[in-house]
């Protein structure tokens, strides 16, 4: 099975970066279990190019920052949808999801995993709230990765918003 872990998000304006951070706790984990099939990216935002990095993946799970009203953490299932952004530099999940869809015929299970943050300054980073929130998600990830499985047949196990 192929897997992509994409974190986005800003490291320069607090927790708008936890997206990026749990990408790259993740990252050194799986190198730590020498685990296999799992490859990782960061970035600012989305583009449009990363329709293609998707293309090849069973498994896609976007991490980014959330200031919706949720708990901690939680998980969506992105669809292929969407209009272009304002600019051609930045892009949703579900327009990347729609761009992999008809450029390249491929439609793998894309999850967005949405970390809870509290502060969005131009400063560096997380805030304590926000990095317990990160924590929670880093081992709830964790186990995912373990068993990759049970995000492609068992949706309804996974903590979804």
């Amino acid at each position: 099975m192929r897997i992509l872990v994409y974190g986005y998000g800003n490291p320069g304006r607090q927790d708008d970066g936890l997206g990026v951070e749990l990408v790259n706790q993740l990252e050194e984990w799986v190198t730590e279990k020498r685990l296999s099939g799992i490859t990782f990216d960061n970035n600012y935002q989305l583009n449009i190019e990363d329709a293609e990095l998707i293309s090849n993946q069973d498994l896609v799970i976007f991490a980014d920052a959330s200031e919706e009203d949720i708990d901690d953490f939680c998980l969506s299932v992105v669809k292929g949808s969407g209009k272009l952004a304002f600019t051609t530099h930045s892009a949703s999940p579900a327009y990347v999801v729609k761009l992999c869809q008809e450029l390249f015929q491929k439609d793998p299970l894309v999850l967005l995993l949405h970390i809870k943050g509290y502060e969005w300054d131009f400063r560096e980073g997380i805030s304590t709230q926000a990095a317990g929130n990160l924590k929670a998600a880093f081992k709830y990830m964790t186990a995912i990765l373990e068993q990759p499985e049970t995000a492609l047949t068992s949706l309804d196990k996974l903590k979804l918003c």
